[in-house]
């Protein structure tokens, strides 16, 4: 099987075409948006001119078989609100070359797949997570975007190009080529990741609740400032979670709602996300108690109430260990000394797939760490390099 380089290219600064932001290689591709769709019909037309048999299953995953029985290997070709070209495309279109080259080959079959939603305009990748099982169809046609809009109403647009869902038998495995979306291989000499497990996580909201009052008129000594208490809470964050974590745990908080978020009143409540990322169970447990305990002292400190909502969770996900050792024999026979076995801190379809079939996962650099955003960026040649890796651990598994 001997993938081309050139034609892989071709199709994934095509598809970014779709969606293109104007700015850099930036792409604007939400789930179910008119560009989203474009890009799903121009890739349904690239799998049949390669051989391959058009399928769309009811929340828009778009399938291209190889077979009656294949590996499947893809990714997602939705984009965050302001996404780049890469994160999800590069193993959609890998999968396509991939794919073709076996067909041109006459080897055994192997099909393509682009996720609807990974990158969470409804749920959590959600496309995947309704195939695997985990959520229902149902539930995921009840879940909203921040315009209100339901998932039910979204999908409707793809109504005339959907059918059933397909078997999980159908395919033997799933393999996912994907940008780190972090800086360790663009910072060191290694030019390919075999991801060994992804990372679980867990989050909340939590709200400290105080007294909405004057701003000009009462004194510093009598104010229950949630805004002041949420930023003593995460002061104090670092230095508790110090002796559980390791170097390569994170935890954000990412979104802060100030009520009445009103330059003139002191704030009388602040709702914030709290989310932690680890490979290890045990370690998530005992951070969730720290960050419960933290925010509950720190509110009664300050005569404010701590409002703790249940903590959401994916638990981690080990990817298949032949799977694995296929990729990582092919990344030393393609790029000898130059890739290392890591985690993946993202969350990815991978993880949805695990519960149904073997999965593994293949990272390339991204340039300064960046993605989920506009300047997201890879070498070329690091691209090809990962094209190379990827095939020639699918062609060991013929």
């Amino acid at each position: 099987m001997n993938v081309n380089a050139e034609r892989f290219l071709a199709d994934l600064h095509k598809l970014r075409s779709f969606g293109a932001s104007g700015v850099g290689k930036g792409v604007v591709r939400r789930a179910y948006s008119d560009a989203d769709i474009a890009a799903r019909q121009w890739l349904a037309s690239r799998m049949t001119e390669a051989g391959l048999e058009v399928h769309y299953d009811p929340v828009g995953n778009l399938f291209g078989l190889g077979g009656d029985r294949s590996l499947l290997v893809g990714s997602h070709s939705d984009t965050q609100p302001e996404g780049g070209w890469l994160d999800g495309a590069l193993g959609v279109i890998a999968g396509l070359e991939i794919a073709r080259a076996a067909k041109e080959a006459g080897g055994s079959p192997v099909s393509v797949v682009s996720f609807q939603d990974e990158e969470g305009r409804f749920g959590v990748t959600t496309g995947s997570d309704v195939w695997s099982g985990n959520l229902s169809l149902v539930q995921a046609d009840a879940l909203t975007d921040d315009s209100g809009v339901s998932m039910r109403d979204a999908r409707e647009r793809m109504a005339d190009l959907v059918s059933d869902f397909l078997p999980h038998e159908r395919f033997s495995g799933f393999l996912e080529m994907h940008i780190e979306q972090g800086p360790s291989l663009d910072q060191s000499d290694d030019r390919i990741g075999v991801v060994s497990d992804i990372v679980g996580i867990r989050d909340m909201r939590i709200s400290f609740v105080g007294r909405q009052n004057h701003a000009g008129t009462t004194p510093m000594h009598l104010r229950q400032d949630a805004f002041q208490c949420l930023s003593a809470f995460n002061s104090a964050l670092n230095a508790r979670l110090a002796d559980v974590v390791t170097p390569s745990t994170v935890w954000t908080i990412g979104h802060v709602s100030v009520h009445p978020n009103a330059s003139s009143v002191v704030p009388g409540r602040v709702t914030f996300s709290m989310q932690w990322r680890d490979r290890d169970v045990e370690r998530l447990r005992r951070m969730g108690e720290i960050i419960h305990d933290l925010a509950t002292e720190t509110a009664a400190e300050r005569g404010l109430e701590a409002v703790l909502e249940p903590v959401m969770g994916i638990e981690p996900v080990p990817m298949d260990a032949d799977l694995q050792a296929r990729l990582a024999a092919s990344a030393e026979a393609t790029a000898p000394g130059q890739w290392r076995s890591m985690p993946s801190g993202a969350l990815h379809d991978a993880s949805n797939m695990a519960a149904v079939m073997p999965v593994a996962m293949l990272f390339v650099p991204s340039i300064g760490g960046i993605s989920h955003a506009f300047d997201e960026d890879t070498d070329e040649a690091d691209l090809v390099l990962g094209l190379q890796v990827l095939a020639g651990a699918v062609q060991a598994l013929a």
